[in-house]
């Protein structure tokens, strides 16, 4: 007990020490959470090249450029302005934010927001804008190229805004959109000086962009910013290289509402001295007939090809230098491509959500739960790299990962990824929270999915025998034990992939779900995807992670049994003996390892597991079924008996892979419906009035389990696999009922559109914004899609060729 309670000092220290002393951000910062700001729409970017999210009021409010660093600062000159002329006269002319700030008071502030209106369904949103008194409405969609099975346009940081206007007059009109961007992203690194702007024409194929690329030129990782328009028949672009956002901004002001147009001076901006701000603007104008109709179509694109994350050792090349060079020049023609190539992509986008937004049996809020939570897909502090072109597999296995033929031409190529815990919780590709949101991956980007397994497959088999102090116990002990699944990847904020387990709550070599976890994304991954390359490759890490996770059978009856402390994703909520959540998911592990043995022809493997499933599954059904549900654990304490919402986590895995009947049957059936059920009856129905999702522990009494801070909170992404599970269990009405509560909670009570947290409270306590476990209801998807009977698997491109 001393030893917990000593774990806020000992917090304390090793957090002054980062933040004070070595002046670095802290992996889990429980002293300076980032603060609500209900004001976030759909973010812009493909996956892994940094993304700029736009609140719903059009705002230019979260940046994440610098891999996994986030930086939450509206920047008031980004913006987009309108002016409207009849007979050669300025009639209109207006900022579309209703903001009031107290720069750029030269420009005409304030829109009212009665007249404006904000739709999302991720990567693509709508903003509508109805101009009071002018009879012109102006639509402007955002499109970012986040295009399932797509490997080399998804990865482009690029977002496109496509301007309807709509002119309800008799008469003509001159519509101009001016799109204005500061040099930078509103912290004090804008002020550094010597940042310049230029303007430049981008012309291929009988297509011409236009407009200004913003040089930001840090000492690490420095950027270039590129604000374009397409010039077409008709369209007309002009540009400012250069003006301050820090001062009135008139001149700007009274530049355009002279005649709708910028002066365009030709040659670059000077570089800005320390202190000084700089920001350009880019204008797009056509004249629309009376009752007709006209389109502008802008861009944004910006160019961090070469990284390196908070230790500065290693170089890397973001995924689409790839396709565009790693320069840092690609600004021109990653504007060009994502302007004459938008099209293409809305299409595709369009293909691949209609069959789901048209179908009339999906209440309307899982269509938008299940696409606008795929935002942390790119805006998960993701990053998308190249291996480096000298690199051989010697660098890559480390000492021991040798047998892992194929490693090196799936990294080579489909590149490296990893994605955060969370915004606030900075660790790249926790593992025991993407087993959850895993799905969104293998069902989207399959080959993504198989990079970070093999990520992990060569991080299991080497060691990091470094010593360090662990915050919850005090114990000290080695950063990672050989043949066992790593926490994480690493921070951004020092080297990920190099040093793994930034994690330093708990020893995780002692927990009980890792290892389970990956053998049984493995085989999940297998039946989805038929890669049978891989799982042969995969075969000998399953073998060594589940020799390992056999030490935890203490006595022999085919069972594991947790330590005594927070041993898994729960990680503080204790639990002891045989239990419900890591047992449940170890005899599914063991029925994949028996499976997948099968498949493999290793007869001698698939003996020895399935002697142990079927010792397993008696002791399983003997010291955790009470008659209604599973108990929390066998430790025979006073919540021993509590009833856990994700309980029937292994079974959610098997009945994804189709291994839920017949000889591979784990859990009776009859055993799975009445513990969910129970859940249902319990966890959701008695808690909240059935309106806030599942609560993780419930007591029998229908009273919340507050035994520790998170067996009385709710979680998201356990949520939707819990109801992915019911949906796989006939029991969809309860699936869907179940899901809503969390969705209407984030997205409509708390305003937490696009920063889905991992935990809320009855009460309205949240933790941990913009987390990934969330991306867990493709898994309903999924299961959806099973009972409606098509194919899981989506339909392969052929394999890669591969040498020997």
């Amino acid at each position: 007990l001393l030893s917990y309670l000593s774990f806020p000092c000992r917090y304390f220290r090793w957090w002054y020490k980062k933040t004070r002393i070595e002046k670095k951000p802290a992996f889990i910062d429980l002293l300076c959470a980032v603060p609500l700001q209900q004001i976030y729409g759909c973010p812009l970017g493909g996956i892994g090249g940094g993304t700029i999210t736009r609140g719903w009021r059009g705002e230019f409010c979260r940046w994440q450029l610098n891999p996994g660093i986030y930086h939450y600062e509206t920047v008031i000159a980004d913006q987009f302005t309108v002016c409207l002329r009849c007979k050669g006269q300025t009639v209109y002319q207006q900022v579309l934010s209703v903001e009031r700030p107290s720069t750029l008071q030269g420009w005409n502030w304030g829109y009212c927001g009665h007249y404006a209106f904000y739709h999302a369904l991720y990567p693509r949103a709508w903003m509508v804008y109805e101009l009071p008194g002018q009879n012109v409405v102006l639509t402007c969609r955002q499109v970012s190229p986040v295009i399932p099975h797509d490997y080399k346009d998804s990865s482009l940081p690029v977002g496109v805004f496509i301007w309807e206007v709509e002119n309800g007059r008799d008469e003509d009109v001159e519509v101009s959109i001016m799109f204005s961007l500061q040099n930078g992203t509103g912290t004090k690194e804008d002020r550094s000086g010597g940042h310049w702007n230029e303007p430049f024409t981008f012309e291929k194929e009988g297509e011409r962009v236009a407009g200004v690329l913003l040089h930001h030129c840090t000492r690490v990782n420095p950027f270039t910013l590129a604000i374009s328009a397409r010039e077409k028949a008709g369209t007309r672009v002009t540009h400012l290289t250069a003006f301050n956002p820090a001062g009135s901004g008139r001149e700007v002001w009274q530049d355009l509402l002279r005649d709708g147009r910028l002066d365009s001076p030709a040659g670059k901006s000077s570089p800005t001295e320390k202190g000084e701000v700089t920001a350009a603007a880019v204008c797009a104008s056509c004249r629309v007939p009376a009752r007709g109709h006209r389109t502008l179509e802008l861009a944004l694109a910006w160019d961090m090809p070469r990284v390196h994350f908070g230790s500065r050792e290693k170089l890397h090349l973001r995924r689409y230098t790839r396709f565009f060079g790693s320069g840092g020049d690609a600004a021109p023609a990653l504007s060009h491509h994502a302007l004459t190539h938008y099209e293409e992509w809305e299409r595709k986008i369009e293909a691949w959500q209609k069959p789901i937004l048209e179908n009339s049996q999906l209440p309307s809020w899982y269509k938008s739960a299940l696409f606008n939570e795929l935002y942390f897909m790119t805006d998960g502090g993701t990053i998308w790299v190249e291996l480096p072109p000298d690199c051989c597999a010697e660098d890559l296995q480390g000492l021991a990962g040798a047998g892992l033929s194929h490693l090196l031409p799936v990294l080579r190529e489909y590149g490296r990824f990893a994605y955060l815990e969370g915004q606030e919780y900075r660790m790249y590709n926790t593992y025991d929270v993407h087993f959850y949101a895993s799905f969104a991956l293998v069902m989207l980007w399959p080959k993504l999915q198989i990079s970070l397994q093999y990520d992990i497959a060569v991080t299991v088999v080497n060691e990091d025998v470094q010593p360090r102090q662990y915050l919850m116990c005090g114990q000290t002990a080695q950063v990672k034990l050989k043949n066992v699944v790593p926490h994480d990847i690493g921070d951004p904020g020092d080297e990920p992939w190099q040093r793994v387990n930034a994690y330093l709550m708990h020893d995780t070599a002692d927990w009980k779900d890792l290892n389970l976890k990956f053998v049984l994304q493995v085989y999940r991954d297998y039946y989805l995807t038929h890669d049978s390359l891989y799982l042969r490759d995969m075969w000998p890490v399953c073998q060594a992670v589940m020799e390992s996770e056999l030490k935890f059978d203490t006595d022999n009856d085919g069972l594991i049994e947790n330590g005594g402390f927070a041993d898994q994703t729960y990680d503080a909520w204790v639990v002891n003996g045989a239990s419900a959540y890591c047992g449940g998911l170890w005899l599914a592990a063991v029925c994949m390892m028996c499976k997948m043995a099968e498949v493999l022809g290793d007869t001698e493997i698939r003996q020895k597991y399935t002697e142990i499933l079927s010792k397993g599954k008696e002791a399983f059904e003997r010291m955790l079924w009470n008659g209604k549900y599973y108990n929390y654990d066998s430790s025979g304490s006073d919540t021993s008996s509590s009833i856990m919402s994700d309980q029937c986590a292994g079974q959610w895995f098997l009945g994804a892979c189709g291994l839920d009947q017949g000889e591979f049957e784990v859990f009776p059936k009859s055993h799975i419906a009445s513990a969910l059920k129970t859940i249902f009856e319990k966890n959701v129905m008695s808690f909240a009035g059935g309106t806030m999702g599942a609560v993780n522990g419930m007591r029998p009494d229908g009273v919340p389990d507050t035994s520790s801070v998170q067996s009385n909170e709710v979680w998201i992404g356990v949520v939707y696999a819990l109801a992915a599970t019911m949906i796989q269990e006939g029991l969809v009405e309860e699936g869907f009922r179940t899901a809503e509560g969390c969705y209407r909670t984030v997205w409509e009570q708390l305003g937490m559109a696009f920063q889905t947290p991992e935990a809320y409270r009855e009460k309205k306590v949240y933790r941990s914004l913009a987390y990934m476990r969330p991306l867990s209801i493709w898994s309903m998807q999924l299961a959806l899609e099973r009972r409606a009977g098509r194919v899981p698997a989506p339909v392969q491109p052929p394999q890669v060729p591969i040498h020997p």
